[in-house]
């Protein structure tokens, strides 16, 4: 009753004193922060401030690599050593257990340098083997986790500037561990209202943590629970570390709501703010007041504190590293192994154990982090534990701690559990704590000299310690030897290190609720906050009464109410649960990540198939459209019996029609009306019909003597039946036999001959004639040797038919060349040539002499035998030559052709023809028919080369203009193969010429590659640099340096790369650059190939980068949270949870993550599509995919925004190209959509379409250059470059258009005049450009070689037009001779281009031009087929100054134009000209060879080649 009336007594005073202040808020608010506490330091004390040294860092090197192993013991066997030993000691003062951790709360307060530094640095703890805890199985390989602490970046610079640990709460006592150390975090725990903190499900319990908190949220070892859920809200981010300062802060917790629910009954009128910042001011005070003055005393025995003297500023209160990692640390000897729970009646309750089996105290060991604890589910049973702990006896004050903390301490979840002991000397040597003697003697105490010294009391102890210290006492550390000198309390090290401390946080405190000077409190109140006790603050907040617990709470004395039953011991107690270990990466993510990273890499696959489905699709479509019309001109199918043929093992079943006609022929026919093959029924004495006996008995093999064999199979055996009635009834009909035998189906395949078979045959046959003829070696003939005596004897008997010799030949089968030499070779008129008839006729073409092959020509067509031709006989013979040229000619020209040749000849008069006229004729061309020979398929290679022959073709080019006139004195002639003696270089000289040469030709290139792949190189090896050497504080290097390395370097690349390509493809500036100075620096007509180069190197940095991040998020994920943290500090925060992130998080929930896989996604279609052959097919696929590149840059630039590693780039390099592809575009939207109206519309033929369009207003152009079209009436966004044809002296714009896709095949289409009669106009045209590319630098040269191939030609009739018009104006032009070189399958392929060259030739008056005309279909100059086509054209020539074929003056030649040759005779027409320019448009492999040529050219010291290329 005395006790509950002081009680009351108190509290009214209170009541009438603090609470009736009429004032609110009067005083300076302390920041929570700790910040301008001293007015003259105002970091002193503040969060993040630097430990303060009592004596000097003790580091292996002085600055802040530990001392570890061997220089020092291991720590776990220090900890086995000084502090193994049995609970059940009780105190040797009686403190209570609530002494103990209400100690643990202030020293909350004051320091916290547990979490983890950055960058991350390990300092495992081997654990010795065989060790009974952690290594029961004596694996030997256990480490117990540790990371060092974090640390000021301004230290670790010299041995005058060592590592300095840093303090991560305010070192006041200020009510950090109330109300957090920040300003945010105070209010994240008020409920601002009515100045309270906010409370949970229960008023009197604070709220519990979502999914994010600022709770520290280590794993719970018992269970292994690490999310932040469950945990409680407190000031101090370790307050849930145990249930018990749990407990502790749940009490101020409720203090201080008591506090401000008083003061808002007081001082209704006050605010939230006025009320919160009163009751928190009026706490903190409480606090300072008890943890002084009421459990400082006890704590440490018979030290006390000095009196206060009063704020002294310059008084650092910066935690030392002594205080805080040694000396603070003796509290854990008091830690018992269970604590118990009472009410207010002294019943001590039962606790239930995580089994569910009960105990009489909880369990420290399994009271780690616990989220959701049976015992304490509502604010009663904290009430409950509170009063245990103010009965329950602590542990004694000595050297020895419960295994709770040092076998059992919590661990990570890869180690669950850990040695408290062992941590605490590791992290002794981690903050480079000086040794203990040199500690006594900066404290002013003498040094120990032997190890009895330290304590005589642990004898044994002493000499164990001395053995792990190889008996050396100078090396004993701080924490073990104060921990052993410690008797029945704090040793004279620790007090005096816990006395220094404690005195200046209270002395430098601005704030302490004893300085006057501050005006916080009256006196007054002060006497009332002095005479406050932890006993009241209980009282006042949870169920007991004053009479429930003692007085002095930090004690228990004897007549104490309720007295605990017994000292806790561990054998009464739950067993703590073991380590478990814990693989981040599990097989579960290990297969999750693997199928993930295989079908991030098979995006290009994807693509790569929808390619394949995108080019069938338009290829069928495209075919539809090509046979659009063509079903109406299509003949009927023969009528007969509907079958399909088997045409091989791998090949799918044909349609045929099968029919026999009236000349005994079996008659194939494909479905659609063509018949695919004839056999001759009336030339077999019989014919062997093989039947299949199994498979719904529907195949039939009909076996064809001297030709591959027919295979049928029918719908069913009834049909099968009808078609060998069919055959037998027009067999036997002709006296014939027909047999029928049954076989297996597999037999009867396996016994047929396909016509691949076949083929192998007559391949055989060919190369055995020839081994024969030209007795080569069997090398050069394809070894037989290793063929069968089947094969051999297969190929000797084989007999060509008519169609087999032609195919051969490589003529039409009807063809009269072909009719008349099988007929001659032909001896026994079989209708088959056997091996003997086939030498017969090869070895005279391919060694005989001159007249030896006359006579064999003349022969062919001497069909009686006589010895005579009749003119017929004649005509026919050069009519089967002529037709060799694909019908070049017209069939009047043809004859009107030979009717000039028999003139020439003087064979007018003559009705008949001898040999020896036929002879007279090749009198000027013996040349040729010597080296002429028999072109045979295959045979390449086996021939003789005519390569060495001084052989010459002739252009007559006359005047090149008066300068060159006036150097050459006389008309020029180029010729093929002239001297080259005087170019004879060796070939050392010759590659240092050909190189001279290149750098010559490309050194803008060299130039402009260096430069742009020097800035790759260089922003991505500066990254590299960085994260490999110099980013030690983001911990990179240490974490994942192949990964980073790969992906930060590759990103940097990239970074420049991407951006800097659209300057590639800004047509418009890249034209406007090109009549600048700048196109002397920079080639300008190289862009495309630049983009090329650019886009696949950003290609394979994107694989790199791709494969960096790969590496990084397997990293990533087997990394604790603690080092991921670290190097993501914008996006995680380290709260002790530990796990991180799983791999699918940094794959599909981060932004990088997700704009990383669509942009790999988008890259994939991008550069599929833009490969050659996809592009070919699908020109608008490839348009359409690479206008994504907007989106690209879109989620490039978000992709970086992100942070993860460092600030973004990629916008810095976008800008500046940015900006001027933008500028480009709009230059072309300012004039794509102006409609341009088409004037005349021509299709002619070879699928050509002339479109001939109104010419723009302003619209300049130079010959060669290009445009981009686009046709409405096919779309307005689809635009396809083409050559203007026009020269810009006309007054209209053209285009010679060939339709070889779909959207030029549309175009015609849409031209055609079925469609114009219904549109009654031409559809109009979008116009873009024009654009500049190297054929437009022809005037710079003297002398030019332009080459076209197909429709290639285009530019060059823009070039020609230009050229002859500028020379009829007498317009000044650097250019006075142009070699044009037209390369095309037929002349009538391109009939416009002919005319173009005849109307240039006819205004050409001064011969500036020379055309080359070659037709390629034709076999080469020297194949025997030719001969006479060649001897027919040179007769032409002659007559009538005129091509036979192309009635042109231009020279007309048959096969590939010989480059080297050619370029080799202009150096001797041109000897003074020191350049000569070459351009080429046309097929890859025509711009290969002219490349090829040029290159060789350069070579030699003379001429120099510039070659200028487009291909199409």
């Amino acid at each position: 009753k005395v006790l509950n009336l002081t009680t009351t007594l108190k509290v009214s005073i209170y009541k009438s004193t603090c609470l009736d202040a009429q004032s609110k808020v009067t005083w300076e608010v302390q920041r929570y922060d700790g910040w301008y506490n001293n007015l003259a330091y105002h970091s002193r004390g503040a969060v993040g401030s630097p430990l303060v040294r009592l004596l000097p860092a003790r580091y292996s090197d002085g600055v802040l690599q530990p001392l570890q192993e061997p220089q020092l013991p291991n720590p776990r066997k220090i900890s086995d050593v000084t502090a193994r030993g049995h609970s059940g000691l009780p105190s040797a003062h009686n403190q209570t257990v609530l002494s103990v951790f209400f100690g643990y709360h202030v020293m909350f307060e004051m320091l916290d340098s547990r979490p983890p530094g950055c960058p991350p640095e390990f300092m495992y703890i081997p654990v010795p083997e065989g060790d009974p805890v952690f290594d029961p199985h004596r694996a030997g390989r256990v480490l117990l986790p540790f990371q060092r602490g974090p640390w000021d970046k301004h230290s670790s610079q010299s041995p005058n500037n060592p590592r300095t640990q840093v303090n991560l709460v305010t070192a006041w006592l200020d009510g950090s561990s109330i109300y957090g150390p920040s300003s945010s975090w105070s209010d994240a725990l008020r409920s601002f209202s009515g100045g309270l903190l906010s409370s949970g499900e229960q008023l009197d319990m604070p709220k519990r943590s979502g999914s994010t908190s600022l709770m520290w949220s280590a794993a719970d070892p018992s269970t292994g629970q690490h999310e932040p859920e469950g945990l409680y809200e407190l000031g101090n981010a370790w307050g849930n570390e145990n249930v018990f300062t749990m407990a502790e802060g749940i009490v101020w917790f409720r203090y201080h709501n008591y506090i401000a629910s008083q003061l808002s009954e007081k001082h209704s009128s006050w605010s939230d703010e006025d009320l919160f910042q009163n009751a928190r001011k009026t706490v903190v005070a409480t606090f300072q007041n008890i943890a002084f003055y009421e459990w400082l005393p006890g704590f440490l025995g018979e030290k006390t504190m000095p009196p206060y003297q009063g704020y002294q500023k310059f008084v650092d209160p910066g935690i030392s590293p002594e205080f805080q990692a040694a000396a603070i640390r003796f509290a854990t000897t008091m830690a018992p192994p269970g604590v118990y729970m009472r009410n207010r009646t002294c019943h001590f309750q039962k606790v239930v154990n995580i089994d569910g089996s009960t105990s009489s105290a909880i369990r420290m060991c399994n009271s780690f982090w616990n989220r959701q604890n049976p015992n304490l589910k509502s604010g009663q049973d904290i009430d409950h534990l509170i009063m245990g702990m103010a009965s329950q006896i602590a542990e004694r004050e000595d050297n020895m701690v419960v295994e709770d903390l040092r076998d059992y301490m919590y661990g990570p979840l890869r180690f669950s559990r850990s040695d408290l002991v062992a941590l605490t000397v590791q992290r002794g040597r981690d903050f480079g704590l000086p040794s203990y003697n040199q500690v006594r003697e900066g404290l002013g105490l003498a040094p120990v000299g032997r190890w009895g010294d330290i304590n005589p009391h642990h004898s044994d102890v002493n000499v164990d310690l001395s053995d792990l210290y190889d008996g050396d006492i100078s090396k004993l550390e701080l924490f073990p030897g104060g921990l052993l000198e410690s008797v029945d309390g704090p040793g004279q090290v620790f007090s005096s290190i816990i006395l220094d401390q404690l005195n200046r946080i209270r002395n430098g405190d601005r704030f302490w609720f004893e300085n006057t000077q501050n005006g916080l409190f009256t006196a007054e109140e002060l006497q009332v906050l002095r005479d406050t006790t932890f006993h009241d603050v209980i009282t006042a907040v949870t169920s007991a009464e004053a009479e429930d617990i003692q007085r002095k709470v930090f004690f228990w004395r004897d007549g104490d109410p309720c007295p605990q039953p017994s000292q806790v011991t561990t054998s009464e107690l739950h067993p703590c649960t073991n380590a478990t270990k814990l693989n981040y990466f599990d097989d579960g993510s290990k297969a999750g990540f693997g199928i993930s990273v295989i079908c991030l890499f098979l995006f290009p696959v994807v693509s790569f198939l929808m390619a394949l489905v995108v080019a069938h699709f338009r290829k069928s479509k495209f075919k539809k459209f090509q046979k659009r019309g063509a079903d109406d001109t299509k003949e009927e199918p023969a009528a007969g019996i509907t079958a399909c043929e088997w045409q091989g093992p791998k090949k799918p079943l044909f349609p045929v029609s099968l029919l026999i006609d009236d000349r005994r022929k079996l008659q194939v026919f494909d479905q659609s009306g063509p018949a695919l093959r004839s056999l001759s029924l009336g030339s077999q004495t019989h014919l062997d019909v093989l039947l299949s006996s199994n498979n719904y008995r529907r195949a039939l093999l009909m076996k064809v003597p001297k030709e591959y064999d027919l295979v049928l199979y029918f719908e069913d055996e009834g049909q099968r039946g009808e078609f060998v009635r069919y055959l037998r009834s027009e067999v036997t009909d002709g006296g014939q036999e027909l047999a029928v035998r049954d076989m297996t189906e597999k037999e009867l395949l396996r016994e047929a001959v396909t016509r691949d078979q076949r083929a192998q045959i007559v391949e055989n046959f060919i190369r055995s004639a020839f081994a024969k003829v030209l007795e080569i070696e069997n090398c050069d003939a394809r070894d037989m040797s290793g063929a069968s005596y089947r094969k051999t004897r297969e190929a000797l008997e084989t007999e060509l038919t008519r169609t087999e010799f032609a195919d051969a030949l490589g003529l039409k089968p009807d063809s009269l060349f072909v009719d008349a030499m099988f007929t001659l070779a032909d001896k026994d008129g079989n209708g088959y040539l056997s091996f003997q008839e086939f030498l017969d006729v090869i070895v005279i073409f391919m060694k005989g002499s001159p007249e030896e092959k006359s006579k064999l020509m003349f022969s062919m067509h001497d069909i009686d035998g006589d010895g005579f031709l009749s003119k017929e006989d004649f005509s026919r013979l050069l009519r089967s030559f002529i037709e060799i040229s694909s019908s070049l000619l017209s069939k009047s020209q043809a004859e009107e052709a030979i009717k000039d040749m028999l003139k020439a000849a003087g064979f007018n008069d003559k009705e008949q023809i001898t040999w020896e006229d036929f002879h007279f004729l090749l009198r000027d061309h013996e040349k040729e028919l010597t080296f002429a020979q028999l072109n045979i398929k295959g045979d390449k290679g086996w021939r003789s080369s005519p390569s060495d022959r001084d052989t010459q073709f002739s252009s007559n080019p006359g005047k090149d203009g008066q300068e060159l006139r006036r150097r050459q004195g006389k008309s020029p002639k180029v010729y093929v193969k002239p001297k080259k003696e005087r170019y004879n270089r060796s070939p050392i000289q010759q590659k240092i010429q050909q190189f001279k040469r290149f750098v010559e030709n490309y050194r803008r290139h060299i130039v402009c590659f260096t430069i742009v792949y020097g800035i790759t190189a260089g922003v991505a090896l500066e990254r590299c640099y960085y994260y490999g050497l110099q980013a030690y504080s983001t911990g990179m290097p240490e974490t994942s340096v192949v990964g980073i390395l790969a992906s930060r370097g590759s990103a940097a690349a990239i970074s420049f790369l991407y951006p800097y390509m659209l300057l590639t493809v800004c047509r418009n500036l890249i034209t406007l650059g090109r009549e600048t100075f700048l196109n002397q620096y920079i080639p300008f007509d190289a862009a495309i190939d630049f983009h090329r180069f650019m886009a696949m190197s950003a290609l394979l940095l994107t694989v790199v980068h791709s494969l960096g991040h790969v590496v990084n998020v397997y990293v990533f994920s087997v990394s604790d949270l603690s080092i991921l943290a670290c190097l993501f500090p914008k996006v995680l925060v380290n709260n002790g949870s530990e796990m991180p992130m799983k791999w699918s998080w940094w794959f599909f929930q981060t932004v990088p993550g997700l704009t990383g896989i669509l942009l790999l996604f988008i890259f994939a279609f991008m550069y599929v599509f833009a490969t050659h052959y996809f592009r070919r097919i699908s020109f608008r696929g490839f348009w359409l995919t690479h206008y994504l590149y907007v989106v690209v840059y879109i989620l490039v630039i978000i992709h970086g925004s992100f942070a993860l590693l460092q600030e973004p780039r990629f916008y810095i390099y976008l800008i500046p190209p940015g900006l001027l592809f933008l500028l480009d575009k709009l230059i072309s939207l300012n004039r794509k959509k102006v409609e341009i109206p088409v004037v005349n519309a021509t299709l002619l033929p070879s699928e050509v379409t002339h479109l001939e369009f109104k010419r723009p207003q302003g619209f300049v152009y130079r010959s060669g250059q290009w445009v981009r079209v686009a046709c409405l009436a096919l779309g307005t966004d689809e635009y396809h470059p083409f050559t203007l044809t026009s020269a810009p002296h006309e007054e209209t714009l053209s285009l010679h258009i060939r339709a070889v896709g779909p959207w030029t095949s549309h175009l015609r289409e849409a031209y055609a005049p079925n469609n114009l009669e219904q549109l009654r106009t031409y559809p109009k045209l979008y116009l873009d450009g024009p654009f500049g590319e190297g054929h437009q630098d022809w005037t710079d040269f003297e002398v030019a070689v332009l080459v076209g191939g197909g429709i290639g030609v285009t530019p060059f009739a823009s070039i020609l037009k230009d050229l002859v018009f500028k020379s009829s104006v007498k317009f000044k032009i650097q250019c006075k001779k142009v070699y044009f070189i037209w390369v095309t399958r037929t002349q009538r392929q391109f009939e416009w281009v002919s005319d173009i060259i005849r109307e240039v030739e006819e205004q050409d008056s001064l011969d500036l031009v020379s055309v080359h005309i070659y037709i390629t279909q034709l076999a080469e100059k020297f194949d025997l087929r030719t001969t006479m086509l060649y001897v027919c054209e040179r007769h032409f020539q002659k007559e009538w100054n005129r091509s036979l074929f192309t009635g042109l003056r231009s020279v007309t030649h048959f096969g590939r134009p010989p480059f080297l040759s050619f370029f080799s005779s202009l150096q001797e027409v041109h000897p003074e000209v020191g350049k000569i320019g070459v351009f080429s448009c046309g097929p890859p492999g025509l711009t290969k060879n002219v490349e090829k040529a040029c290159q060789q050219m350069n070579k030699r010291d003379q001429t120099h080649f510039i070659h200028h290329y487009e291909n199409f």
